[in-house]
């Protein structure tokens, strides 16, 4: 039976708050010389994890909102290397 590789993005869609999408987040941020694909899907997934916390944390969904926003504008943004 082959082994399957844990999801390193596992915890972040687990979180139910805002500032545990900030910490989890954090851990999963690129290298800073990484390539630009990996900060677009990094943008990408991130954004997403804001998205399904704004739902959930009512107490912080516009400012989790917010955050999706700028990740997704960010992720825009990679191509001509504004991180």
């Amino acid at each position: 039976m082959a082994k399957t590789k844990p999801d390193r993005w596992a915890a972040a869609y687990a979180v139910t708050l805002l500032k545990d999408a900030h910490e989890a987040l954090t851990h999963l941020m690129p290298a800073p010389d990484a390539p630009s694909e990996v900060w677009r899907e990094f943008y990408l997934r991130s954004a997403e994890v804001y998205a399904r916390v704004a739902e959930v944390d009512r107490g912080h969904h516009h400012e989790a909102l917010y955050w999706a926003k700028r990740e997704g504008a960010k992720a825009e943004g990679v191509e001509s290397d504004e991180r």
